[in-house]
């Protein structure tokens, strides 16, 4: 659908700010020399690292916000008042880099998330997936809807710098969380635990979960997940990156903690996501209907676009393979599993047989985790099986 242009207001008192308008509906970057206004401190609210900005309008499917200097961000998504509520449309949005002050092109945000099914937090929002950015300072968004858009939408500009946590040397993100060393044998294979930055590694806040996690009775099945959004990032950037996720889950969606148990950059590093205990059944919020009695491993970019490397797919397999060694289950086979509720996939009570190893596709109607790594799963389940290293092929120009 072609976005409805953006109608042009009587109160627009110069030529300067009737360029900019011009220059906002028409999708162009604003040259340099054009003064973007700041936003106006009644219409945002400031969190812990967070920012909010309202989304205004009357117009009951189509909402806007002008481009516009802000506080430097990191990270941008888009959330709305009602958690069972879907967009039902497209939101998109442009950034200025921060260094240079080039505007982005149009970039969409990713709608395959839901809120979770059950212990859900007062006041949760729905919401897209987070985008990291880089370093920006300002930000255009339109969002058009196919019928009515949900109340309450609200532009959320996240800074993983602003939290006070130290973004961790990257030489200590390869150190095993402290905790008792374990071995736990499948059906097929002995998995060792391995090695998994734990939270103070990423610089998770603790101040900003404010409720003890949940637990499940066991760890049955595995979802691989891609968190949509750049493939641009460093691994050096990893642990921002997931600060940024946390802070747009916890402050931007009104979860109680980050929504995986596991995530894992291009570079093969694991990370410790939802607190529990990486050892415990801890119930997250990774595919809607299923969350419980399984986890979710949370691959950082886009794998409808990147192609996974072979020090991903060993990491995502390492996982996969000791989470489901703790109750002896081999990660080559099947599981039945209770649909929890109605997804637009499956209906609630449905029972549906599953790999131990699925993507987030199987449980849930999104592209996710992305075409290459989906296609990549046969290969992941063989390697948390198999006691030797399958060779792995990677395209020519591939970088990790």
């Amino acid at each position: 659908m072609t976005p409805k242009p953006l109608r042009r207001t009587a109160r627009a008192a110069t030529v300067a700010a009737l360029t900019t308008v011009v220059l906002t509906t028409t999708g162009l970057a604003a040259p340099a020399a054009i003064s973007v206004p700041a936003p106006a401190p009644t219409a945002d609210a400031t969190g812990k690292g967070l920012r909010s900005i309202v989304l205004g309008g009357t117009d009951p499917s189509y909402r806007a916000l002008a481009a516009r200097r802000t506080a430097p961000f990191s990270m941008i998504g888009l959330t709305w008042a009602d958690p069972r509520a879907e967009l039902g449309g497209t939101a998109q949005v442009r950034t200025r880099d921060h260094l240079t002050g080039v505007w982005s092109g149009w970039q969409t945000l990713d709608l395959d998330v839901r809120t979770p099914e059950t212990a859900r937090e007062a006041g949760a929002r729905a919401g897209t997936q987070p985008l990291w950015t880089g370093p920006a300072d300002g930000v255009q968004v339109r969002v058009t809807g196919e019928r009515k858009l949900p109340q309450g939408l609200r532009v959320e500009l996240v800074d993983p710098t602003a939290t006070g946590a130290a973004t961790p040397a990257r030489t200590a993100t390869r150190a095993v969380v402290p905790s008792e060393a374990r071995t736990a044998t499948a059906a097929t294979t002995t998995a060792t635990q391995p090695a998994i930055t734990p939270r103070s590694g990423w610089g998770a806040d603790e101040s900003l979960v404010l409720n003890p996690p949940t637990y499940t009775a066991q760890t049955k099945a595995v979802f691989v997940h891609h968190t949509a959004g750049s493939n641009d990032y460093t691994c050096d950037q990893s642990a921002a990156v997931i600060r940024g996720i946390f802070l747009y889950h916890v402050q931007g969606q009104g979860w109680n903690d980050i929504g995986y148990q596991f995530l894992v950059d291009k570079c093969g590093t694991v990370f410790e996501g939802r607190k529990g205990g990486i050892d415990k059944p801890v119930l997250g919020a990774q595919t809607y209907g299923f969350n419980t009695d399984t986890t979710g491993i949370a691959v950082l970019g886009n794998y409808n676009d990147a192609v996974s490397t072979p020090p991903l797919l060993d990491a995502i397999a390492g996982v996969a393979a000791w989470k489901l060694g703790l109750y002896g289950y081999d990660p080559a086979s099947t599981v039945n599993l209770v649909a929890a509720a109605d997804n637009g996939l499956y209906k609630k009570g449905q029972v549906v047989a599953m790999q131990r190893i699925s993507g987030h596709r199987d449980g849930f109607p999104t592209e996710c985790p992305g075409a290459n790594l989906y296609a990549d799963l046969p290969l992941i389940r063989q390697l948390a099986v198999s006691p030797t290293p399958v060779p792995v092929p990677v395209p020519a120009g591939q970088v990790g």
